[in-house]
C-alpha cells in the first residue's frame, strides 16, 4: 500500500518517537512518501499540495493539533480537494483526544495496526467562521471539539507558550483559572435554542472527549449529521475548579450545571455587557474570537478508524 505521511516533530513526543514509528509504518504502508512540517499551519499546505498531486491516502503522525491542520488541507475555497481521498492517524504527540472516540490505541504498534486493518467511513467535519483578535475574518475547519470560553483561553497560552501535554495544559489552565470571570453571550441554533447566558464554556462535539481526557459529549457520533452542544454555564472558581476536577476523572456535571443542545448549526455572539474578548478553539488550536458561527458538514472526509 502507498500513502503520503506528514509528521510533525515539534509535536510533544513526535520527534523523539519517529524513529521507532517509521518502521512500523511502513511495513503496513511499503511505498509511502515522508514530509515533514516545520512551522505552524505548514501540515495543511503540505497535505493539500499532495492532494492535488494525486495521493489518495493521507496520514498524520502528531496530536489533535496535528490531525486538526490535516483535515483543514482536505478543503479549499470551502470545497472538498479530493472527495475520494482517505485520512488516517497515527495518534502521538501531546494529546489525541480525538482516537478516544473510535477507542483507537495510544500505542503506536496497535494504532497502526488498527490503521492498516480498518475500515473506511464518512465523518462529519465541523466548520467555524468567526474574527480573528483584529477583528478579521476567519474560517477553520475541525474534526473533534471546537470551543469558546475558558477552555480557549488555555488553547490561546498554550499555543502561544509551545508548552504542550497535560503538563503544560494543566499549568495554564490553573493561570487562566486565576482571572476567570463567566462571559455573557448569546447563543441560538436552528434547533428553536435561544439563551443569553453567562458561559464558562461552551463546547461543540462532533468527538466526545476534549482537554486532555474530558468526554465531554458521551453520545456524539461523528457520523450522524449533527453537533452536541454543551454549555458549562458561569459559576465561581472554586466550584469550577471541582467540577472540571470530577469531570476529568469520569463524572458527568449535575444537570443543573450544563445545557446539553443537539443542532447542524449554532450562532454565539457578544452581547453589551460581555466581559473582554470571547476565545474560540477548535482540536486545541486557537482559532479567533466570536462572534462565530459554527457549522456541521456531514460525511464532509473519509476516515480510516
Amino acid at each position: 500500500m502507498t500513502a503520503f505521511v506528514v509528521v510533525n516533530p515539534k509535536a510533544a513526543n513526535t520527534g523523539r518517537d519517529w524513529p521507532k514509528i517509521k518502521p512500523l509504518l511502513e511495513s503496513a504502508f511499503p511505498l509511502m512518501q515522508v514530509v515533514q512540517s516545520r512551522a505552524r499551519g505548514e501540515t495543511a499546505l503540505l497535505v493539500r499540495k499532495a492532494l492535488k498531486e494525486g495521493h489518495l491516502d493521507i496520514i498524520a503522525v502528531g496530536g489533535d493539533g496535528t490531525i486538526n491542520e490535516a483535515v483543514n488541507g482536505f478543503f479549499e475555497n470551502g470545497t472538498p480537494v479530493s472527495p475520494d481521498a482517505v485520512f488516517g492517524f497515527v495518534p502521538s504527540g501531546g494529546a489525541c483526544d480525538f482516537r478516544r472516540t473510535f477507542a483507537i490505541p495510544q500505542a503506536h504498534e496497535a494504532a497502526i495496526m488498527r490503521l492498516k486493518h480498518s475500515r473506511i467511513r464518512r465523518v462529519d467535519i465541523g466548520h467555524i467562521a468567526c474574527l480573528s483578535p483584529k477583528g478579521q475574518p476567519v474560517g477553520r475547519y475541525f474534526v473533534n471539539v471546537a470551543s469558546f470560553g475558558l477552555r480557549a483561553q488555555v488553547a490561546a497560552r498554550t499555543n502561544r507558550a509551545g508548552l504542550a501535554g497535560l503538563l503544560g495544559d494543566s499549568f495554564h489552565s490553573f493561570r487562566a483559572l486565576l482571572g476567570w470571570h463567566p462571559q455573557r453571550v448569546r447563543l441560538f441554533t436552528e434547533a428553536d435554542y435561544d439563551e443569553i447566558a453567562g458561559i464558562t464554556d461552551v463546547a461543540i462535539a462532533n468527538g466526545r472527549w476534549f482537554a486532555h481526557g474530558v468526554k465531554v459529549a458521551p453520545g456524539a457520533e461523528p457520523g450522524d449529521g449533527l453537533f452536541d452542544i454543551v454549555v458549562v454555564v458561569g459559576t465561581g472558581r472554586r466550584k469550577l475548579s471541582a467540577l472540571m476536577r470530577g469531570w476529568r476523572a469520569g463524572n458527568q456535571p449535575p444537570e443543573n450545571e450544563i445545557r446539553r443542545v443537539r443542532a447542524v448549526h449554532l450562532t454565539a455572539a457578544p452581547t453589551l455587557d460581555t466581559h473582554g474578548a470571547v476565545a474560540v478553539e477548535a482540536d486545541g488550536e486557537s482559532v479567533g474570537i466570536l462572534p462565530a458561527t459554527f457549522q456541521i458538514l456531514p460525511g464532509a472526509i473519509n476516515i480510516r478508524c
